[in-house]
């Protein structure tokens, strides 16, 4: 038989369960959706800053109505822009102009030059006279891959050498485009210099 203090202390221990303060948790994600939309918003001003800061860069180029002769037995690489940068510094991503924005791409190599068709981006076109190199490497402005893994593009526009990132859907064809790429670029530094 159990004693009657002891009954009163099992009583005592016994309470009813926590009532939710659904205002305080109201009020928490509340001020936790206002924070994330402030983050965003000061994203979002960063990133027009940094376009109004690189306002100097004339427009891109666009693709002359008779390009010339496609140079490689594939007529075009699909895959990926990852964007572009100032050469050699390769966190400096450029966003005039729309070369900020990552999207598919459809890259074809002529005699005149590289053809950009970005579907929901801004295409643009850089002429042969513009290039200076073409390599393999690892990453630029907020993608970085395998070694190799990016063919990376340097060019002039506007007195600015900009490097611009781009990964096929078929990475074998990178090796192909970096050397097409140079000959060219080669070849008319040495018609240049004649």
């Amino acid at each position: 038989m159990t004693s009657l203090p002891h009954l009163t202390y099992m009583a005592a221990e016994q309470k009813s369960a926590e009532v939710t303060d659904w205002a305080a948790r109201v009020g928490w994600l509340v001020g936790l959706a206002l924070f994330v939309a402030l983050i965003y918003w000061l994203m979002r001003e960063g990133w027009k800053w940094r376009g109004t800061l690189q306002g100097d860069l004339p427009e891109l180029p666009v693709a002359p109505d008779e390009p010339g002769e496609a140079r490689l037995t594939v007529l075009s690489m699909s895959g990926r822009y990852h964007g572009s940068t100032t050469a050699g510094q390769w966190l400096d991503r450029i966003v005039a102009h729309g070369l900020g924005t990552r999207s598919r791409v459809e890259l074809t190599l002529t005699d005149a030059g590289l053809d950009v068709v970005r579907p929901g981006a801004a295409d643009f076109f850089v002429p042969l006279d513009a290039l200076r190199e073409a390599r393999l490497d690892k990453g630029i402005a907020g993608k970085v891959l395998t070694e190799g893994g990016l063919l990376v593009v340097t060019w002039e526009h506007g007195g600015k050498l900009l490097d611009s990132g781009f990964r096929s859907d078929r990475a074998a064809e990178h090796g192909e485009w970096v050397r097409t790429l140079n000959q060219m670029i080669n070849k008319t530094e040495t018609e240049g210099a004649r």
